[in-house]
């Protein structure tokens, strides 16, 4: 098996990596060139081996699986995840709920997001058109929450969930200082976090909501790539050992699998 990286988030992920290929046989790949004559290179590196794709970069995804790379997670899944607009369509589509969406800023204040952001960037809360920065180009209502949930899905099943809050901004997420505890999803929600991932044929993705006041529940993200680092540090189950596991299955019956 291929490990897929752009080099700077390969020294960042080190440690992933290296639980990774503790419980199986990967050949890191670091790439940086995705020009054509690179991605070329690329595949011809990639042939005949299933590649775990941890990169943002849904062309890039979508060539290799023109070449018949076998790719985890497939490039569909990468595209819908890195454009924030196809994912609420995709959300509203599967019949999920989701917080309202809209090209433009309709009232203030907003939440303004770029569409490929991710990581809690590109994220901003603005009072005024004047605050709008010049890459936004997607628009939300503040949605009063306590706290925002990240369920992990590998295949079909939920692996695990984290609760991340912050008391200093309204960004939870755990790389930029939230708190994280481990979360326990209610029926509703792991049904409709599994209809997301089964929809999306997934192998290995985060889902994103926010827990409302009365109870309710209101998806905001995917992430493909996800990070664990919130994953380590709530639950005992090494996440590595268990997508290592996935994905030796996935070769198995790689033969006889589906794009």
């Amino acid at each position: 098996m291929i490990l897929l990286y752009e080099t700077a988030d390969a020294q960042r992920n080190k440690g992933f990596i290296d639980e990774l290929q503790k419980f199986g046989s990967f050949e890191l790949v670091c790439w940086d060139d995705w020009s054509n004559e690179g991605l070329g290179e690329l595949a011809e590196k990639l042939e005949g081996s299933l590649v775990l794709f941890r990169v943002r970069r849904p062309s890039a995804a979508r060539f290799l699986e023109d070449q018949k790379i076998r790719l985890v997670n497939r490039a569909e899944v990468n595209r819908i995840a890195n454009d924030k607009w196809q994912s609420y369509q995709f959300m509203q589509l599967m019949g999920v709920p989701v917080i309202p969406t809209y090209r433009e800023a309709i009232e203030f204040p907003c939440v303004a997001k770029t569409a490929d952001g991710h990581g809690g960037t590109g994220v901003e809360l603005v009072h005024s058109a004047d605050e709008i920065p010049a890459e936004a180009s997607i628009f939300q209502p503040v949605i009063e929450h306590g706290a925002d949930v990240r369920a992990y899905v590998i295949g079909d099943e939920v692996v695990g969930a984290v609760e991340r809050s912050s008391a200093d901004s309204f960004k939870a997420n755990y790389s930029l200082g939230g708190k994280a505890e481990k979360y326990i999803l209610t029926a509703a929600q792991e049904q409709d976090v599994l209809k997301i991932a089964r929809a999306l044929k997934s192998d290995y993705i985060g889902v994103d909501f926010l827990l409302l006041p009365d109870g309710r529940h209101v998806f905001n993200e995917i992430e493909d790539p996800v990070g664990a680092r919130s994953f380590y540090e709530t639950h005992d189950e090494n996440i590595a050992e268990l997508l290592v596991q996935h994905l030796q299955k996935l070769e198995k019956d790689a033969p006889f699998r589906p794009l």
